[in-house]
């Protein structure tokens, strides 16, 4: 079984999430590959014996991708808990993209957040964004992107035709 520490590939070093659950990294790995294309769970290892954060043969850490991206997640029981300090970025290539992620990561207890953040049922902080945000709140019309970062910040779900208005000086 793997560790959370660097997995080597073409000797290179490479950074992979471990996430920490206590008890349902399993459900969240399975929750995680039902929303991305391309995932998959790769292995779950099960406890050989018993430990602090679970009995012999409970689900201990689960190896799953995210459209080809390593993560783990780890039961390690109720010792440590998620905050907004860590989050991961989803770049979305329109509003269907950002609409699917939203709905699919705040589905059965998630809660929405500001300006794209939402923290889903497990804890876990995400940005969801178009991928084209920055050309509206770092463009090169300075009062457009003012325009554009107010609008952003009275946003929980990103709406990229909004953002857009409010960087034309159209918005209604």
């Amino acid at each position: 079984m793997r560790s959370c520490s660097a997995v080597y590939n073409d000797g290179m070093p490479t950074t992979n999430p471990c996430l920490w659950f206590d008890g349902r990294a399993e459900e969240a790995a399975n929750f995680y590959v039902s929303l991305f294309p391309n995932s998959r769970v790769i292995q779950v290892a099960r406890t050989p014996a018993d430990y602090h954060a679970g009995t012999k043969g409970s689900v201990l850490a689960v190896h799953f991708s995210l459209d080809g991206v390593p993560y783990l997640a780890l039961n390690g029981g109720p010792m440590y808990r998620f905050t907004p300090a860590i989050s991961f970025q989803i770049e979305c290539a329109d509003q269907a993209e950002i609409d699917r992620f939203w709905s699919g990561l705040v589905e059965g207890g998630g809660s929405h957040g500001r300006c794209g953040w939402l923290t889903d049922r497990f804890g876990v902080s995400w940005q969801v964004n178009g991928r084209d945000m920055g050309q509206y709140l770092g463009g090169p019309d300075a009062e457009g992107a003012a325009r554009a970062s107010v609008a952003l910040q009275a946003m929980e779900k990103i709406d990229l035709e909004a953002l857009r208005r409010a960087y034309d000086g159209s918005a209604a």
